[in-house]
């Protein structure tokens, strides 16, 4: 097992990775859920099906599962399962990211990214001492290097959220046009001025202009 710290990264030989995030919990805690994003060679996903979370927990090619949660004594543990070798060759990095719920990650003790191999053997160790008021984090992410894969701990806060952290990506957040779209306000029609019953016939033409009805109101006026 290799404990490492912001911005180092390992090789990855094994076929099949486990992801996992972990923390103590306990009153007060907020709970932590973590996702993946699936990039090309532009650092964006290639549409909202790149994204795997708990209500989307595998990723179309099968890749990248979400393993759910588990909990040992005080311990919580949320996790994903990345199998390398069916990793669509369009997708160079696979992030992993995560969201708090109920208060900032600087209120989550005992942050931990775990990554092992398929036979539980740990690979390496990332802990998160530096979180303060973010609700979202890329705790760290897989990407392809010379022929193979390589885990590099990134540990990024964003106080924006998980939104601002899937927009970054290129995840659609909010884009219905029924939302974003005022309404069309149309003027009331004017009625017919001056006013005639519906059988009445039109009166003739007159070669001058009609007087003025000075006794009959005006609508238009209060």
């Amino acid at each position: 097992m290799t404990a490492i710290s912001k911005g180092a990264n390992i090789p990855v030989a094994t076929a099949v990775v486990r992801v996992a995030l972990s923390w103590t919990s306990g009153p007060g805690v907020p709970d932590a859920d973590v996702s993946a994003l699936l990039l090309g060679e532009h650092g964006k996903v290639r549409g909202d099906d790149d994204f795997v979370f708990y209500n989307q927990p595998r990723h179309r090619s099968g890749a990248v599962t979400h393993d759910g949660k588990s909990t040992t004594a005080s311990t919580v543990s949320d996790a994903l399962l990345v199998d390398l070798r069916t990793v669509e060759p369009a997708v160079t990095t696979v992030v992993i990211a995560g969201s708090a719920d109920g208060g900032p990650f600087g209120k989550v003790p005992g942050l931990t990214l775990t990554v092992s191999d398929d036979t539980g053997q740990r690979l390496a160790v990332f802990e998160i001492a530096d979180a303060t008021t973010e609700t979202a984090f890329v705790f760290g992410e897989l990407y392809r290097r010379a022929g193979g894969w390589k885990f590099r701990a990134v540990g990024q806060g964003y106080a924006s959220g998980l939104a601002g952290l899937a927009t970054d990506y290129g995840i659609s957040v909010g884009d219905d046009p029924a939302r974003t779209e005022p309404p069309v306000v149309r003027p009331p029609e004017r009625p017919a001025w001056p006013p005639r019953p519906p059988d009445t016939p039109q009166p003739a033409l007159q070669p001058s202009p009609l007087p003025p009805f000075p006794n009959v109101p005006s609508p238009f006026r209060s």
